[in-house]
C-alpha cells in the first residue's frame, strides 16, 4: 500500500471501543479507510463509529464466539462489499501469583487473547484471500520476553505471535500479508488497571530502562498505521522494541533465572499484603469483558 492506499479500503479493529482499537480506528478513518469496529461495549463503539460518519459501522461481539465472528464477517461483507485489512486487537489481561491466580480470570485472558484471535482469523481470512489483503495481530513486549505476576497475558502473547508466524508461510501463496505488532507498556485503560496493583507496579519500577516506562498513547498507533500501510511483516510500537529480537533468546534464563527470583524476594511483602484478594481482568475493557460475560446466558 502506498500512504493513500487506504482511501476506500475496509478495515476491520476487533477491540474497537477504547484504547489502542479506538485510535487506531481514528488514525485508520482519517487516511480515508472505511472501519468496520468489532467489540463488546455497544455504547462506546456506537460512540466512535458516529463520529467517524457514514464510513464506520459497529457490531458487538465476543472474539472468542466462532459462530458470532462468522457472522460478523458476512455482515461487513454485506455492508461494505470487502475487506482489506483485519486488526486483531482484542485482548484482556490479569496479574498476580499463578499459584493465587483466579482461574477463571487466567484462562480467559488466553480465551481471549489467543483462541480470540485465532476465531477472527478464522472469521476474516477467506475475505482477505479474495482483497490480496493484510492482517495484523497484536502481540506484545510479553511475546518477547516473560515475566513474573503475567503467565496469562505471556502466554498468550507467545501464542499470538507464533499463530501469525504460521500464518505468514500459509497465506503468502494467497496473496495475504500477516504482520505481528509489539507494543512495550502503552498508556491505556489495561495498563493503568495493572497499575494499580503495588506488586505489578514496582516490580515494573525496577525493571531497566527502557522497559520500564510508559509509552504515549498516540506515538504507538501512529507506528500501527504507518505498519498497516506498508503491509509490514512486524510492527514496532515503540522504536526500541526492534532491538530486542536479536537478544530474546538469551532472556527467559536471565529473567528466570537470579534476577527474576530476586524480584519476586522484593515484591514478597507487597504480594503478601494482597493474599487473598481476587486478581479479575484489569481495566474498564476487562470489567466490560467480565460483566458481558456475566450478563450472556451463552458466555463461553
Amino acid at each position: 500500500m502506498s500512504r493513500s492506499s487506504l482511501d476506500g479500503r475496509v478495515v476491520v479493529v476487533t477491540g474497537a471501543a477504547r484504547g489502542v482499537g479506538e485510535l487506531l480506528a481514528r488514525r485508520l478513518a482519517a487516511r480515508g479507510a472505511r472501519l468496520a469496529l468489532v467489540g463488546l461495549e455497544p455504547d462506546e463503539l456506537k460512540n466512535v463509529a458516529a463520529s467517524l460518519g457514514g464510513e464506520a459501522a459497529c457490531w458487538t461481539a465476543d472474539v472468542t464466539d466462532r459462530s458470532a465472528m462468522a457472522q460478523v464477517a458476512a455482515d461487513v461483507l454485506a455492508r461494505f462489499g470487502r475487506i482489506d485489512v483485519a486488526v486483531a486487537n482484542a485482548g484482556v489481561a490479569t496479574g498476580g501469583p499463578f499459584l493465587d491466580s483466579d482461574p477463571d480470570a487466567f484462562d480467559r485472558v488466553i480465551q481471549v487473547n489467543l483462541l480470540g484471535s485465532i476465531s477472527t482469523a478464522r472469521a476474516f481470512l477467506p475475505a482477505l484471500v479474495d482483497s490480496h489483503g493484510y492482517y495484523l495481530q497484536i502481540a506484545s513486549l510479553a511475546a518477547i520476553t516473560p515475566a513474573p505476576l503475567m503467565a496469562a497475558y505471556c502466554a498468550s502473547k507467545s501464542g499470538v505471535e507464533a499463530f501469525a508466524h504460521s500464518l505468514r508461510a500459509e497465506m503468502g501463496p494467497k496473496g495475504v500479508k500477516v504482520g505481528v505488532g509489539y507494543l512495550s507498556w502503552t498508556d491505556t485503560d489495561m495498563v493503568r488497571g495493572a497499575d494499580e496493583d503495588d506488586a505489578l507496579r514496582d516490580m515494573r519500577a525496577r525493571l531497566p530502562w527502557p522497559t520500564n516506562r510508559t509509552y504515549p498513547l498516540e506515538p504507538a498507533v501512529e507506528r500501527l498505521v504507518a505498519g498497516i500501510v506498508r503491509r509490514s511483516p512486524h510492527v514496532y510500537a515503540q522504536w526500541w522494541l526492534r532491538g530486542m529480537q536479536p537478544v530474546r533468546g538469551y532472556l527467559p534464563s536471565v529473567i528466570g533465572g537470579a534476577l527474576g527470583q530476586r524480584e519476586m524476594r522484593r515484591a514478597a511483602p507487597a504480594l503478601a499484603r494482597a493474599a487473598g484478594m481476587r486478581r479479575g481482568l484489569v481495566g474498564r475493557g476487562g470489567a466490560a469483558d467480565e460483566s458481558a460475560r456475566t450478563s450472556s446466558p451463552h458466555a463461553p
